[in-house]
């Protein structure tokens, strides 16, 4: 029965797949030039042959009494370079910077291929996704990623969310890391788009007493997203309380993480330039 049930899903989603991905002039359609390669803050999401195919992106976090290498007064800085492959390929590649108590400077890098295995020929419709990646962080500690992408684009809506398997090879840290993020967007007005994002980071820990990064967070919040018409740049703002679902007596601040080390208040802010395009 069970084995039935999900066959009965996958070809579900599989037909509907089909269906979204050859609409070209129905009310799925996703006009290419008023997309943005990233329209949510702590998501991921894949580009398509409709997409500019090369875009940097500069995005900075406050977090309110946040500590240690999230940034400096609370302030986090991420440049990213993302770019579509062909094939359904899409590289994402980052570099992030911390400030130290004594005013040094340190980094981290990350680095992801991610394929579409459902969708992922035109903007419009459903697609999902997987990717591998690498990345070393604030302490030089590398981890092997394991990213599932999953969205949905229509004329109104955007829909999205990801899961992020990631493992340290270092023996301090967690077996594997686990972390989420989900956002929907609706187009208010014009070219911007309003709705919500939620994060969940270290959900390991809501089993796991011993989480070696101080417990499961979360985040829900609003979230906003503008493309200019005929413009290379488009904006994003998101942000929200940072909550704790679980405590754990271990940390491990040097970490890559989207959300700060200790609860409170968190904004995100970013701006997208398309390398290609009008």
């Amino acid at each position: 029965m069970n084995k039935k049930f999900l066959l009965l899903v996958l070809s579900g989603m599989l037909s509907f797949s089909a269906m979204a991905q050859t609409a070209d002039e129905n009310s799925l359609y996703v006009e290419p030039t008023n997309r943005t390669p990233e329209p949510f803050l702590f998501s991921v999401s894949t580009l398509t042959p409709d997409d500019h195919s090369w875009s940097l992106n500069y995005s900075s976090s406050y977090g309110k009494r946040s500590e240690d290498l999230f940034g400096y007064d609370g302030v986090g800085q991420q440049f990213a370079l993302k770019g579509y492959l062909g094939h359904r390929f899409t590289l994402n590649v980052n570099a992030a910077l911390g400030f130290q108590a004594n005013q040094n400077v340190v980094s981290s890098q990350q680095v992801e291929v991610i394929r579409d295995i459902i969708g992922g020929k035109k903007a419009s419709g459903l697609r999902l996704g997987v990717g591998l990646g690498l990345q070393r962080d604030f302490s030089n500690v590398t981890s092997a990623l394991s990213r599932i992408t999953a969205s949905y684009e229509a004329s109104r809506w955007n829909i999205g969310g990801n899961v992020l398997l990631e493992k340290a090879f270092v023996s301090y840290r967690d077996k594997i890391d686990i972390l989420t993020s989900f956002g929907v967007q609706y187009r208010l007005f014009g070219n911007l788009h309003g709705g919500v994002e939620a994060v969940g980071e270290d959900l390991e820990g809501l089993w796991d007493p011993e989480e070696a990064e101080g417990g499961a967070k979360i985040l829900v919040g609003p979230s906003l997203n503008l493309v200019p018409s005929e413009s290379r740049f488009s904006f994003s703002l998101s942000g929200g309380p940072v909550m704790f679902a679980s405590r754990s007596n271990e940390t491990n601040p040097a970490a890559i993480r989207e959300l700060p080390s200790q609860a409170g208040l968190m904004v995100r802010a970013r701006i997208v330039f398309n390398l290609s395009g009008s």
